[in-house]
């Protein structure tokens, strides 16, 4: 018969429930030193969370939202205040934290609290909605606890990963889970947005977690985690460490992601086009045309090669079943470093190593002159006058003018010419451009492919 009382025996059940096991609470019952059953307690989890949590940040954005009344529309709107909380991590101890574009974006406000309980105020230097990166500047904090970014290219599906955020406002909320898959395609809820290599845990990630660090056992942040499906249950995404790298890279250098030149335009493969054409894989991404000159053509890529996989030198090669999945790839690695490539030429089988470059200077606007037709100039104050329609161009078929104003490309403002030139590149990855042109009292969005 047990002589132990039986409050002790129930205590000792629900700690094996708790994941400590049993002989813990005997070993102290029976003068264990506490060291030794420290540990046991110190998990790598524990360390994990203890070298990164002092960088992670909690984040409040204040933005004015403009209301409109119901009834009487615009002439009685009124502004008001609209905050959004999120998470971030000090990647640099001078006071530079990442986070997600949606978490800052409009804020007229930001502030940041530390894990010792600081507010500083934050401004932001760079933000790329397409990757949904953000890169802030902290003032005022003096040296900070910084952890720098790892590496996403050596994950392992299994090992166990740390979230650590702002879930719902509950500051610096520690989660656990598994890294479940890799290279996800994930549609933002709003159907405006669709991401592509996200890696994907079930350790919770809530709204409030966004921007803040995905962390192996290794102590190294795999990923910056984003909550962009609030309904799912055990299912969370981040963005892998080596894309938010390179993205940060630019934001910090020019205040936004630069467009790559390759000389590659390109096409997304489905069973009905491979069937058409007689293409050997029916999955991929169709060369369409190599411009002369241009890295790709250096690489020895051909028009009507098909593309199937794409990866980082020495890694393993991910599947490129659509133009985004290359285009992330080429996004995943620095400028000038090469990505290999797997290509079917025929029914041959050949490897290719493709190093993308800083476009040359004044080639957005180039193409923009010979594939849409359009020539522009600065002189306006609203936007980019239209000086030239060439004849028998997808510009002259829509109808567009001299004298037309373009106010904005892509969604984005057009206020200078480059800032057009850079537009239609980035057009170009996804093929196609969206103007929005002005004539007189009337303005006009019009698609143009790429």
């Amino acid at each position: 018969m047990n002589s132990r009382p039986f409050w002790f025996r129930a205590l000792s059940i629900l700690v094996v429930f708790g994941g400590v096991s049993l002989w813990v609470v005997q070993g102290l019952a029976q003068g264990v030193p506490p060291s030794a059953v420290e540990g046991v307690r110190r998990t790598p989890v524990v360390e994990v969370v203890e070298s990164v949590s002092p960088a992670v940040v909690n984040i409040s954005a204040e933005a004015m939202v403009r209301q409109v009344d119901p009834f009487f529309g615009r002439y009685f709107s009124r502004a008001r205040p609209s905050q959004s909380l999120g998470s971030g991590l000090i990647i640099e101890s001078n006071g530079i934290v990442v986070t997600n574009a949606h978490v800052v974006d409009g804020a007229s406000r930001i502030v940041v609290n530390t894990l010792d309980g600081r507010e500083l105020e934050a401004e932001v230097l760079g933000s790329d909605r397409d990757s949904d990166l953000a890169v802030l500047k902290v003032s005022g904090g003096g040296d900070l606890p910084a952890v720098p970014l790892g590496t996403s290219n050596d994950l392992l599906i299994g090992e166990t990963v740390v979230a650590i955020g702002n879930p719902f406002g509950l500051s610096h909320t520690v989660t656990a889970g598994m890294l479940s898959a890799v290279g996800r395609t994930v549609a933002a809820e709003s159907g405006e947005a669709l991401y592509t290599d996200f890696l994907q845990t079930d350790a919770s990630i809530n709204p409030g977690n966004s921007g803040g660090p995905l962390v192996n056992l290794a102590g190294s942040v795999i990923g910056v985690n984003t909550a962009i499906i609030e309904r799912a249950n055990g299912i969370g995404f981040a963005i892998p460490a080596d894309r938010v790298r390179r993205v940060v890279g630019d934001l910090l250098r020019f205040g936004e992601l630069q467009p790559l030149w390759t000389g590659l335009r390109l096409l997304s493969i489905d069973p009905l086009m491979a069937k058409s054409r007689g293409l050997a894989a029916d999955r991929g991404v169709l060369v369409a045309k190599v411009y002369p000159g241009s890295p790709a053509a250096e690489a020895g890529i051909q028009p009507n090669d098909v593309i199937v996989a794409a990866g980082r030198v020495g890694a393993a090669p991910r599947p490129a079943d659509s133009r985004e999945d290359l285009t992330t790839a080429l996004y995943s690695v620095a400028v000038g470093e090469p990505l290999a490539m797997t290509l079917k030429r025929g029914e041959r089988t050949v490897e290719a190593e493709l190093r993308a470059e800083r476009p040359p200077r004044g080639l957005g606007l180039r193409f923009l002159e010979r594939g849409i037709g359009l020539a522009v100039d600065d002189g306006a104050r609203r936007g980019l006058v239209i000086t030239r329609v060439l004849p028998n161009t997808p510009a002259a078929e829509r109808g567009l003018r001299r004298g037309d104003l373009i106010v904005a490309a892509n969604g984005q403002g057009t206020g200078r010419s480059e800032e057009l030139g850079r537009e239609v590149l980035r057009g170009m990855e996804r093929g196609g451009l969206l103007l929005r042109v002005v004539r007189g009292r009337y303005a006009y969005n019009l698609s143009f492919p790429l």
